[in-house]
């Protein structure tokens, strides 16, 4: 069984190929559906392989910056990437990355910095997935008070971007693809704090700043996918070459994870065609959730337990979205015989 190992040759290891194939097929899944990078999903999987850890954050990198950009790419046929908003939200996102980074430097100084890191990206991903939930919960009450004749109200959850339109400082901007007319400091300081956090707790950002794309500047779901995956892409390219300058990057097994990566994140980006906005919402709250308590099981040393939870999860999901888009494209499929065969008639 020597044909299923491949020798790395910067790392010096061994590797089973065909699991870089299928972490790589699962992260363009998931990431082509919900705009993340897959920081927490790719570097256990590839330390589990038998990479060391140092190795595995830098190719993680190279490899989240290259299945970006195919999904960029398929999101941007679309039409669901508005670059305006995404480069001048990389204006925020790149200061708050230094900003944070030098927290970390100063955490490393007092040897604090693993458990506050943990313990803040365990409160973080949980206010998130308890903001999609809720806003998903409240949605779904509204939508059925509105089936009601008395109720006369509008449906939807969380709205927190009208508010924040008020604020007029300029230059005011019009992001066309999103639909959205604001400050261009809006934008700005929201990729700022989101960089800030990024920067924090050593991920792309992408389970940040998605939400905050949502909720706080109002970009529709699939607009604000498209366009974070732009800027995961972005910030992944800048990390990939500043781990390649360090010698920590495995391009061997960069390309066999793209090989899988580049069939995953069509089907991913696809699947967003089919898809309810509330619905990619719901399931990425599930997979914000599923990461928090797997980071709980590792702070207290039950790392048997965090993996399992993470391949789990990231299993379970690549299923659903896959079902997700083959149901559509035969839904789609069916529909566009029955419009032919009506025409004929």
């Amino acid at each position: 069984m020597d044909w299923l190992f491949m020798h790395m040759p910067i790392a010096g290891v061994d590797i089973f190929w065909p699991g870089l194939v299928l972490i790589g097929f699962a992260v363009g899944v998931i990431g082509g559906f919900f705009g993340m990078g897959g920081a927490w999903m790719v570097t256990p999987g590839l330390n589990i392989l038998g990479f060391p850890m140092a190795f595995a954050i830098g190719t993680d990198i190279a490899h989240i910056a290259g299945k970006s950009m195919i999904s960029t790419m398929r999101h941007s046929k679309f039409g669901n990437v508005d670059y305006r908003l995404g480069f001048i939200m990389l204006i925020g996102t790149m200061a708050g990355i230094e900003v944070g980074a030098q927290g970390i430097m100063a955490l490393e100084r007092i040897g604090r910095v693993g458990p506050v890191v943990r313990w803040v990206y365990v409160i973080f991903l949980g206010l998130i997935s308890f903001m999609v939930f809720y806003d998903y919960i409240k949605a779904v009450r509204s939508r059925t008070k509105s089936d009601d004749p008395s109720h006369t109200g509008a449906t939807g959850g969380i709205n927190w971007a009208p508010t924040l339109h008020k604020i007029k400082i300029p230059p005011m901007v019009h992001f066309r693809v999103a639909n959205i007319h604001c400050s261009a400091w809006l934008p700005i300081s929201i990729s700022f704090l989101t960089g800030v956090l990024a920067g924090f707790l050593g991920v792309g950002g992408g389970v940040l700043r998605m939400p905050a794309l949502i909720y706080f500047i109002g970009a529709p779901t699939h607009v604000a996918v498209g366009t974070d995956l732009f800027e995961v892409m972005i910030s992944g390219l800048y990390g990939a070459f500043t781990y390649s300058l360090k010698g920590r990057i495995e391009l061997v097994a960069v390309f066999v994870m793209l090989c899988g990566a580049a069939i995953g994140a069509q089907i991913g980006t696809v699947a967003t065609k089919y898809a309810q906005g509330y619905g990619i919402r719901l399931l990425f709250g599930c997979a914000v959730l599923t990461c928090m308590i797997s980071i709980v099981c590792k702070q207290y040393g039950a790392n048997a337990a965090a993996t399992v939870l993470i391949l789990g999860a990231i299993s379970v999901i690549c299923i659903y979205i896959m079902a997700i888009m083959f149901r559509g494209a035969a839904n789609e499929l069916r529909e566009k015989k029955m419009g032919s065969s009506g025409a004929k008639a």
